[in-house]
């Protein structure tokens, strides 16, 4: 699984003028599922993230986490994350899991996040054509790849 994590003050997710989720302050979290994940990096990832301490102190210093801050997270399917562009100007997408799989896997790292400790999850819609609006703070964003996590 690979996430792009935004540290926001607020984030939104609309499907055909439809509000679906709204968070802040706290984490969108843009999710990508490839083939080979299951359970246990959905798991993996969601506990990473909810203790990540990327939140500031009173003193300015990022030593807090989202649980910590009691913030929330917005959860955006993004299977464009394992996009391949090594060839070509078109990119590839057949890294990415396919929907039957990943679908279940973004709901279960939303219920991971809440298992966690996070109080308030909100998702997108899985395969929807979604408006997302993030007002990163910082602006803090960073990337992680199950896959690295159990690195040394």
């Amino acid at each position: 699984m690979r996430a792009v994590i935004q540290r926001v003050r607020e984030g939104r997710v609309s499907v055909e003028g439809r509000t679906l989720g709204e968070v802040g302050p706290g984490l969108v979290i843009l999710l990508g599922v490839g083939h080979g994940d299951g359970p246990p990096e959905a798991e993996r990832l969601a506990a990473k993230i909810a203790n990540l301490r990327i939140f500031s102190d009173a003193e300015g210093k990022t030593n807090l986490s989202l649980l910590d801050i009691d913030g929330a997270a917005l959860v955006i399917s993004q299977f464009t994350l394992y996009a391949d562009c090594r060839r070509g100007r078109r990119p590839g997408f057949t890294d990415a899991a396919l929907p039957d799989v990943a679908a279940p896997l973004v709901e279960q790292f939303a219920g991971d996040l809440r298992e966690a400790g996070v109080g308030r999850v909100q998702t997108g819609q899985f395969g929807a054509v979604m408006l997302v609006e993030i007002h990163n703070d910082g602006p803090f964003t960073i990337y992680l790849d199950s896959d690295d996590l159990g690195r040394p």
